[in-house]
């Protein structure tokens, strides 16, 4: 498995022949300019994981390409007159021979006056499991965890103790745009991490890893 970190959230994915992207939000536009794309995957409806022109363009680009959310990201994609598959929680669907499953939950606590928006979380090919903004359990091995490193819903001892409770084998950081520098935490994240015997590997945006 494949993975360029596009930036923040968005990842290009290539396995078995299949190229995913996930969550093409404000922070980037490389995903702009990709071709070849089987499936989107949108976690949640925030405009860090979705913005809409961008979307458009992927769209164009990649004409044949599916476009896989929740109900909550579906209204938006409706009145953009968008066309887009449900996956509900719990259920598969395969994009070629690389199976995708939907793990759902309410968006984590940012602040009790502000609504938990849905948020779905994907595991790739039984191998990679995304959570999008939220601590979510897919109830099945982790060998490769995209795991959030910031954010105003988190702190860094719960990205550790979320990657040590799904017995993850090996993470690598996303959701970190809004850090000024984000790898001066890398270190100390691989530190925690490789104690607890789980790899930790250093991805910036616009790197490329093989797992």
């Amino acid at each position: 498995m494949k993975i360029h970190k596009i930036g923040h959230c968005c990842l290009a994915i290539e396995d078995k022949g299949v190229r995913l992207l996930t969550d093409p939000g404000f922070f980037t536009t490389g995903q702009n300019e990709l071709t070849g794309v089987d499936a989107l995957l949108v976690t949640h409806e925030h405009a860090d994981h979705i913005h809409m022109d961008s979307v458009k363009i992927i769209v164009d680009k990649n004409p044949n390409v599916r476009l896989i959310t929740n109900e909550a990201v579906a209204k938006l994609l409706d009145t953009a007159q968008l066309p887009y598959e449900l996956l509900a929680d719990g259920v598969s669907t395969y994009v070629g021979d690389l199976s995708v499953s939907s793990v759902e939950g309410p968006h984590a606590l940012i602040h009790k006056s502000m609504p938990q928006v849905l948020n779905t979380g994907f595991l790739i090919g039984e191998r990679l499991f995304y959570p999008g903004d939220a601590f979510l359990n897919p109830f099945w091995p982790v060998d490769v965890l995209a795991l959030p490193i910031a954010g105003p819903w988190m702190k860094i001892s719960e990205c550790i103790d979320y990657a040590v409770k799904l017995k993850a084998r090996t993470c690598f950081p996303v959701h970190d745009a809004i850090m000024a520098n984000p790898t001066m935490f890398h270190g100390m994240i691989k530190r925690l991490l490789e104690a607890e015997g789980i790899d930790f590997v250093s991805l910036d945006a616009g790197q490329e890893a093989e797992f």
